[in-house]
């Protein structure tokens, strides 16, 4: 994510999205991320319109670990003394205030497109360019990276970026973008983050895999849940494959029967099991991508068991 620029994350709802924010703020509150503020703790601002904070997002954020002293929530008193909803680009600047006021390097709005102004036509270039481009300014001029998250609508086409609701002001606007998209062939029913845009940083950096945990905390009124997101590590598999796979059906079927072969072949010359993390860095070297690998390991009916500490999973033949 650029410093001091609008970042753009779309993707499906109901895929963690909303989780990796609070994955994000809190590497931010202990400045563990790589880059400016790297080992140097940093405040962030939760703007969130769907989500309520006492019921949802501050149990997301404990759970994943944030310094809860240094994540602010907005909200907007009118005039009269009454809350009114976060509006872009008219509170554009008090948030500026707020941002310089608490050393903030974060500002998260979960979505972006509820908090621009109802009056403005999202789907009108010109008018959304309106909103967003004074947003784009306040990140230039305070230092501080704004990232927000955006829905895919259910076009298709191998662009990532075309697929986002509302008008391309949001994709044109943003520096960069990082997109989500489920892995319906993954074993360990992971998710992919991948870079779909960056105007002002490296385009070749490698997509990671998540999976969402259900963590208990205690609380006044008993148990509760909440998701917790956990990076599993990178792979091969971008999110523009996984979407323009859902589009077509999959992969090639000369290349699926390919690898069938492959991973058969390699499964029975090892015993008949294998670590999957062995068997896909093997199908890597063979010349498949993971999720060809992963399509073929499904064909076959081949079972997958997680076992030990820390967890590893392991491919069987049936």
């Amino acid at each position: 994510m650029p410093h001091g620029a609008l970042t753009l994350g779309p993707g499906r709802e109901g895929i963690g999205k909303s989780l990796f924010c609070s994955w994000l703020a809190a590497r931010v509150t202990h400045g563990e991320l790589p880059g400016v503020y790297h080992g140097r703790p940093m405040s962030v601002i939760y703007a969130a319109t769907e989500d309520s904070w006492e019921r949802t997002l501050a149990g997301r954020l404990i759970v994943a670990g944030a310094d809860m002293q240094r994540v602010y929530r907005v909200e907007v008193e009118h005039a009269t003394g009454t809350t009114v909803p976060l509006s872009l680009p008219r509170d554009c600047d008090d948030l500026a205030t707020e941002i310089t006021a608490h050393e903030v390097a974060l500002l998260i709005v979960d979505p972006l497109i509820s908090a621009v102004d109802a009056r403005i036509n999202v789907n009108q270039d010109r008018e959304l360019r309106g909103a967003l481009e004074p947003l784009a300014r306040l990140a230039d001029a305070s230092g501080c990276t704004i990232f927000g998250l955006a829905h895919f609508n259910k076009a298709t086409g191998t662009d990532v970026l075309s697929r986002i609701t509302g008008s391309r002001a949001f994709s044109a606007v943003a520096r960069a973008a990082i997109a989500f998209a489920r892995d319906t062939s993954a074993d360990d029913g992971s998710c992919v983050i991948s870079q779909a845009k960056n105007n002002l940083g490296r385009l070749d950096l490698p997509s990671l895999r998540y999976v969402v945990e259900s963590i208990t905390l205690d609380t006044e009124e008993g148990p509760a849940e909440w998701g917790r997101l956990t990076i599993t590590g990178e792979t091969d598999t971008h999110v523009e494959a996984l979407l323009n796979d859902a589009d077509n059906g999959g992969d090639d079927r000369t290349e699926r029967d390919a690898a069938e072969g492959w991973l058969s072949d390699y499964l029975t010359a090892n015993g008949g099991t294998a670590a999957s993390a062995d068997a896909k860095k093997a199908g890597r070297t063979a010349g498949f991508s993971e999720r060809t690998i992963e399509r073929a390991r499904r064909s076959l009916k081949v079972t997958a068991q997680a076992e030990g500490f820390p967890r590893r999973t392991f491919w069987s033949l049936p």
